[in-house]
């Protein structure tokens, strides 16, 4: 049993002794049989660690812990005590092993076990536990081993909890799959067995401290200032926007950069699973679906909170992503007067886009013939912007395509901007260029009614 838990469950029975009830206990799998990678010198000393503290710290410190006065109280108080059980124990140990075992302590109360470091790592942006024994990262688009372990199933399975807890998440055999976020807003997915059969496994995508900025974006080759000043435009005159793309390749970070395009004076309605857009605008009313409770009611989905964000006045709609009957709604909203929506989706290309779009809208349960959720779609969307994960983990803008309208039963598509690769450099980096396909885009009326003027440069090659 985890430190935290402990200081928890005696924090508890205190507080039921005091009001005389009962309290019964979570039962948390049991550990399996794993070959431990690399073994943890220090293994019997943190645990005499762990009955000391438990005794030595009062649990009251645990309530509040995230205002900074009382965090660096229940720190200071731990190193202390560490120090003490050190000097007793093992007064034998250098600085350097003092201070790891010191850390690793108040990481396990304070932060998230044994992958603190990792989330604190800014050249780290994903975080993958498979099981107590193996954890990889993505450092730069690649997946590196890391040499961090947990004792067991149950190590993990109490540090997914303290991520879902605060959330009014679950997680158990019943719920055995949840999204969560963390509370800088990385984004946060857990699998337990009998789904999984690894054991326990994590997989956290992280957020920048601070959000990244298009010029950010233009700095690692994901787009051009001339594709900027193209989707700043768009984004200010009030085009709906979907962002396209597949895992992990940028859509939500790109989402976030458009929607820092939206006028400050305007009123945004963010809608996600999990809250993980972090806009600058002072007005911006969040919403996040809900996962039904234990008795399996309660839910509230995506679709719902689409309907009610109708009803609140928005002049934007922000829809983190769309994968279900929500789609109707969307494009409901973006045909009747909510111009400016933005959204994402899981497609490899424009044109699959508007496949699922298909596809999302049947699974609303709407039995509508395929012309009219086609005259829909071509209506309310006026572009496309495909996001792609290349191959040397860069991420790059690869298409951008507008959605001209229907010709007879099909939609049809015009690219406006490209990505060309042209070969790969001696250090696997993708070579390439963005270019203009010279095409005009249809809505440029628009832009220029709104006052916007893009050079006839900007559509020409580059």
């Amino acid at each position: 049993m985890s430190l935290l838990r402990r200081l928890e469950k005696k924090h508890s029975s205190q507080a039921v002794k005091s009001s005389g009830q009962t309290q019964t206990g979570t039962v948390t799998p049991a550990a399996r049989p794993v070959l431990i990678r690399k073994a943890d010198p220090f293994v019997k000393l943190k645990s005499k660690i762990h009955e000391e503290l438990v005794a030595a710290v009062d649990p009251s410190l645990l309530n509040g812990a995230e205002d900074p006065a009382k965090k660096q109280e229940l720190e200071r108080k731990l190193a202390e005590v560490v120090e003490q059980i050190i000097d007793e124990e093992a007064s034998h140990l250098t600085t350097t092993e003092r201070q790891r075992i010191t850390n690793d302590i108040i990481d396990e109360v304070m932060g998230f076990g044994p992958i603190t470091p990792l989330l604190t790592d800014p050249s780290i942006s994903e975080v993958m536990v498979n099981g107590p024994k193996q954890v990889y990262v993505e450092r730069s688009g690649r997946l590196e081993i890391t040499d961090v372990a947990f004792r067991d199933d149950a190590h993990v399975m109490h540090i997914i909890e303290k991520i879902v807890a605060p959330l009014g998440r679950r997680i158990d055999e019943s719920m055995p799959m949840v999204d969560a976020r963390l509370p800088d807003g990385s984004r946060v997915n857990a699998i337990i067995p009998p789904l999984s059969l690894n054991g326990p496994v994590i997989t956290i995508r992280k957020f920048a401290a601070d959000p990244f900025t298009v010029e950010d974006l233009i700095g690692f080759g994901t787009l051009t200032p001339d594709i900027a000043e193209f989707l700043e435009a768009c984004v200010r005159v009030r085009l709906n926007v979907v962002v396209s793309g597949g895992t992990g390749s940028g859509k939500t970070t790109l989402l976030n950069v458009l929607s820092s395009f939206i006028p400050s004076d305007e009123r945004i309605v963010t809608i996600e699973d999990a809250a993980e857009l972090q806009l600058r605008q002072d007005h911006v009313v969040s919403l996040e679906s809900r996962p039904p409770n234990i008795e399996g009611k309660g839910a509230i989905a995506i679709r719902d909170l689409v309907r009610n964000a109708l009803r609140m006045r928005p002049d934007r709609i922000v829809v983190g992503e769309v994968r279900g009957g929500e789609a109707l709604d969307m494009l409901q909203a973006m045909n009747t007067g909510h111009d400016g929506s933005l959204t994402t989706g899981h497609a490899n290309t424009p044109r699959d886009m508007l496949s699922r779009l298909e596809t999302m809208v049947l699974m609303a349960g709407m039995e509508l013939p395929v012309r009219a959720i086609r005259e829909q779609i071509s209506s309310a969307i006026d572009l496309i912007v495909q996001t792609s994960r290349l191959r040397d983990g860069s991420r790059k803008i690869v298409q951008i395509t507008e959605v001209q309208g229907m010709e007879g039963d099909v939609i049809t598509l015009q690219d406006i901007f490209s990505f060309e690769q042209q070969g790969v450099d001696e250090d696997g980096k993708i070579q390439g260029r963005f270019y203009a396909t010279g095409i005009r885009p249809r809505f440029m009326d628009r832009l220029e009614t709104a006052g916007v003027r893009l050079g006839p440069e900007l559509f020409g090659s580059y």
